[in-house]
């Protein structure tokens, strides 16, 4: 039996958001796809906000910190990120919600959604020239940075469990490990 799957385009998504079709649901666009998202428990709530936080005080105006909003990717994606740092356009958010090119790195919590944070999510951010992915799995508090895109797929993927990184985007911050796995 083969199964096909209806795909939808953001224009299509969007039309559904505007009729209240999805109005009850917490999903996101993958790949044309609807998926349902994970109820975040406790710890993701805490680790995410506490390291958008921290975040947002060491970046000051370089950048806006937005927790669990969505980003338009080209390739029928509108993921919603627990931490998107991208640039500050202000009202401009108010016509589009970042694209790519706004992007300056993603950050996804993870405790039941690994593999769809680390097997999907990585694939979908690379295709769409997203420079830089992390992702803390909860469970055993480290953080998986992908980086360096190949051929539309991210070439490095390195795992810090503590120690200092500075993101692509702005090599003259350091970043606590600790701080945004919630090891501090």
């Amino acid at each position: 039996m083969n199964v096909i799957v209806a795909k939808w385009t953001i224009d299509e998504y969007h039309s559904m958001i505007d009729a209240g079709i999805l109005c009850d649901r917490k999903v996101e666009l993958l790949e044309g796809e609807i998926i349902e998202m994970s109820p975040e428990g406790e710890p993701h709530a805490y680790c995410s906000h506490e390291a958008g936080q921290y975040l947002t005080n060491l970046l000051g105006t370089r950048a806006t910190i937005r927790q669990a909003k969505p980003i338009t990717l080209p390739n029928d994606s509108e993921p919603e990120p627990d931490l998107a740092i991208v640039q500050s356009l202000g009202r401009e958010y108010r016509e589009h919600h970042p694209y790519p090119e706004n992007v300056f790195w993603l950050i996804e919590y993870a405790n039941s959604s690994l593999d769809k944070d680390l097997a999907l999510k990585p694939k979908i951010y690379a295709a769409a020239g997203i420079l830089e992915y992390w992702f803390v799995n909860l469970k055993k508090l480290h953080l998986v940075v992908f980086r360096d895109i190949l051929d539309g797929e991210y070439a490095t993927k390195q795992t810090w469990t503590t120690g200092i990184i500075q993101p692509l985007a702005f090599p003259d911050i350091s970043i606590s490990v600790e701080q945004i796995c919630d090891r501090a």
